[in-house]
Formats: structure tokens, sequence, C-alpha cells
């Protein structure tokens, strides 16, 4: 259950790494601004989060919202470690409230990559 929690965190921060590149390079090289990417960047974080857990409950093979729980929980931890000791700053209400939709979103994707694991192995 480790290793398969370790996926899916891997999983969120390589999107997460690679959604940001892009948009470092659309907004030096357009006249788009941060606020006009908002919410396209809001539904990319939710959909790192779904495939950290789909990745996660995927591995796991079973306990699928264990594990997208799980995998939320550690992405959260790590982010708030970083954002308190790196920063200062404790987390504000609305980042409760972000982590806490990661937290359901990673749970649908666990349960998700769970089944489709499992009837992949049924087939095969």
């Amino acid at each position: 259950m480790i290793r398969a929690i370790f996926h899916g965190v891997i999983t969120i921060f390589i999107s997460a790494i690679l959604c940001s590149f892009i948009f470092a390079v659309l907004l030096k090289l357009t006249s788009y601004d941060e606020t006009s990417l908002q919410w396209v960047m809001h539904v990319l974080a939710f959909l790192s989060l779904f495939f950290g857990g789909f990745i996660a409950g995927g591995k796991g093979k079973t306990r699928g919202w264990m594990l997208g729980g799980a995998t939320s929980a550690m992405f959260t931890t790590i982010i708030f470690l970083f954002q308190f000791l790196g920063m200062d700053q404790a987390f504000s209400l609305k980042q409760w409230g972000y982590h806490a939709a990661f937290l359901v979103t990673a749970i649908i994707g666990g349960m998700i990559g769970v089944n489709v694991a499992t009837s992949r192995s049924r087939s095969a």
C-alpha cells in the first residue's frame, strides 16, 4: 500500500511540474496573465489529484478510497510542510477548502483506479 501511495504522490508532483512549466511558458510568450488562466490551473490541479488517486488505486488493487485519500493526505502534508516550514505561513481557510476538495477528488480517482485495475486482471 505504501508503494501505491508513493506512486500516486509522484504522479501528482510530476503532473504539477509539467503543468507549471507549460503555464510559465504560456505566461511568458503570450499576453495572458495569471488571472485569465486561473480556472484552467484549478481544473488541472484537480485532474492531477484525480490521476494520482487513480494510479494509487490501480497499483494497490484494493481499497481504492483509502489509497486515494492517503495519497491526497500525503500531498497535503508535503505542501503544508513546505509552506509552513519554508515560508512560515499556515494554510488559509480557502486553501483548506481546496485540499478538502482535492481529498474527495483523489478518493474518487482511487475508487475508479481499483475498478479499472481489477477489471483488467479479470479479463486477462
